[in-house]
């Protein structure tokens, strides 16, 4: 259980556990609409007469506009507010999916798409600038840990709802319920408003939004979260087909190997928020775990593997890649600016979007070209990539701190 005794700016124990609560509903839900258009596909691709490739067309539009607007949302976080461009997000995410049920066509799809999109940008940038405006600096790493569980409970339970909701109430109630979930979350933020994150508000407020935070620490930082989108993702999209390919795992293998290492990837990002309180050497933490999951994945890449041991493998990846995670977003806050939070991590998890926009070309060409094996051994050096830009990082740190 996570202790927040005390907020930051002096906020109590309940108004900090408050606002915990709430940011991290909202990335509950910013999860859960990332994969409601997907989980309808079958639907959609009915009532629309379309192929999967127009409905494909429809997740880039999606990921594009994420990618090319969450900086600028950042840079707007800081000038008027995370609480109030989070509540837009979610309202803007919630009514283009209730649009899309009362007018549904393939052109309204893709509108609907970029309207997530748009609205999907803004949950980085308005939650952490959130949390490091309203958690205690002790239990930080805790609070970016339950964040983090949030957003991945939400994408776990997704298929199960919208499963359920399929047999309910159809397709067009599915969309709008969905819906619903991203408007009620942003009326109960106005009904019990959390303090506000801004550069004003964290005692910047002649900076105006005017300090630079494309930095060469933030840009590498950025590259780092790119190199970590790629090197998830392989194991998270790919990595079913690819041990039935490459390995003559049946699909209850697979899928069991696969639930391991989700599973274990969401409790290690909570014993990840415990570690990043009680050191201060985040870099060392990401170095370090990351270095054991490229052996372990290059393991899988250059072996034959027995079951038991594939699926304990990547059990343990999942953990270490898990734990992680609020390390990782420890490293960004403390590179970032007085007063910009928003604008860093509107960058910075921009790197997310780039992988999201890259790995499903690059693993897909990996099995069409009929070497399964290496979407373990893509993976692998992705991460061990990620451990060479993480030792670069904490070298250019080191040598910013002597100056």
């Amino acid at each position: 259980m996570i202790d927040v005794t005390v907020g930051g700016n002096g906020a109590t124990k309940g108004e900090a556990l408050r606002s915990l609560s709430l940011i991290s509903a909202a990335h509950f839900v910013s999860h859960y609409y990332m994969l409601v258009l997907p989980m309808l596909f079958p639907f959609l691709k009915d009532q629309l007469g379309v192929g999967y490739i127009e409905l494909g067309l429809a997740l880039t539009v999606f990921s594009v506009v994420t990618g090319l607007t969450q900086a600028p949302v950042g840079y707007l976080v800081d000038r008027v507010g995370a609480r109030k461009i989070l509540i837009a997000g979610l309202m803007l995410g919630g009514l283009s999916l209730i649009l899309l049920a009362f007018t549904l066509n393939y052109g309204w799809l893709l509108v609907c798409a970029l309207l997530l999109g748009l609205g999907n940008s803004v949950y980085h940038p308005a939650d952490y600038a959130l949390l490091s405006a309203n958690m205690d600096e002790a239990h930080m790493g805790r609070a970016f840990s339950v964040h983090t569980f949030a957003g991945y409970l939400g994408a776990a339970v997704a298929p199960a709802i919208v499963a359920v909701l399929l047999l309910t109430v159809g397709g067009l109630g599915a969309l709008m319920i969905s819906g619903l979930f991203g408007i009620i979350t942003g009326l109960v933020l106005l009904a019990m408003p959390i303090p506000e994150a801004s550069a004003a508000r964290q005692g910047n407020a002649a900076d105006g939004g005017k300090v630079s935070v494309v930095t060469p620490m933030i840009m590498a930082l950025m590259v780092f979260f790119m190199l970590l989108g790629l090197s998830i993702s392989g194991i998270s999209n790919f990595g079913v087909v690819a041990l039935m390919g490459g390995y003559d795992a049946s699909l209850s293998l697979a899928n069991t190997a696969l639930t391991g290492y989700l599973g274990a990837a969401s409790l290690g990002v909570l014993a990840g928020g415990f570690l990043a309180d009680r050191i201060t050497r985040h870099d060392l933490v990401a170095a370090v775990c990351y270095s054991i999951n490229a052996a372990m994945v290059a393991a899988i890449a250059l072996t034959m593997p027995a079951a038991a041991v594939l699926v304990a493998t990547l059990t343990l990846a999942g953990f270490l890649s898990g734990m992680i995670a609020p390390s990782r977003d420890m490293m960004v806050r403390k590179a970032a600016p007085a007063g910009a939070a928003g604008r860093a991590f509107g960058i910075v998890t921009t790197g997310f979007n780039i992988g999201g926009i890259v790995s499903p070309l690059l693993f897909g060409w990996i099995m069409d070209t009929g070497v399964p094996r290496w979407v373990f051994g893509a993976t692998a050096v992705f991460m061990a990539l990620t451990v060479l830009l993480t030792l670069a990082i904490d070298r250019r740190a080191a040598r910013q701190a002597a100056a």
